[in-house]
């Protein structure tokens, strides 16, 4: 009996974590037209720091630049403190995949992925941090080229979300737009024009 149950939770395990590593970007994707200024107006994280502060969440702003080999460039300010902005910067660098990026993270001392699963390029993107789907790591986002989203696109990022086994609790919808301007890009000679 031990055995059936090992097997059978090996299986669910397996077919949970292909589900998220078969995940793949929008097909076609455009890394020209994806570039310009974006909101991050949604957050879904398992961390437990994440679920505990969810409600001091802001709308954080920045640039993605498309660099001229095909990758990107997001520069983006954040309120660390009282009236304390700090820049932060982060080069993804294309895959065979277009819509599918790695990087460094600085935090986390591992590279990690950015998959652009759905965009309209104009109003909304969706966006899955690191697909292996550890919590500590994996990260759904829903961006918006404005501050304000749709009711329509919230739903359909919660739904996205809950869909990939990220819990309720751990959604964050915050309405309150960081205060920080968004800096200039970190190497502005890279991007496209």
């Amino acid at each position: 009996m031990f055995l059936v149950v090992a097997v059978l939770c090996s299986i669910v395990l397996w077919t949970h974590c292909l589900q998220y590593t078969d995940i793949q970007p929008q097909p076609d994707f455009d890394v020209e037209q994806f570039s310009g200024e974006w909101y991050r107006v949604g957050m879904a994280y398992e961390s437990p720091l994440f679920i505990k502060y969810k409600d001091r969440l802001l709308i954080s702003k920045g640039h993605l630049d498309a660099t001229v080999n095909g990758s990107a460039s997001l520069s983006m300010w954040t309120m660390t403190g009282p009236k304390k902005c700090t820049p932060s910067y982060y080069d993804y660098e294309k895959t065979d995949i277009p819509g599918l990026f790695t990087y460094f993270s600085e935090r986390h001392k591992i590279e990690k992925d950015i998959t652009v699963v759905e965009t309209n390029y104009t109003d909304y993107g969706l966006v899955l941090k690191y697909k292996k789907m550890e919590k500590e790591y994996t990260q759904v986002a829903l961006y918006s080229r404005t501050p304000v989203h749709r009711p329509e696109l919230e739903e359909k990022f919660r739904t996205y979300a809950l869909s990939l086994g990220f819990s309720a609790e751990s959604i964050a919808m915050p309405t309150v737009i960081d205060p920080c301007p968004i800096p200039e890009p970190k190497n502005t000679t890279a991007a496209v024009k």
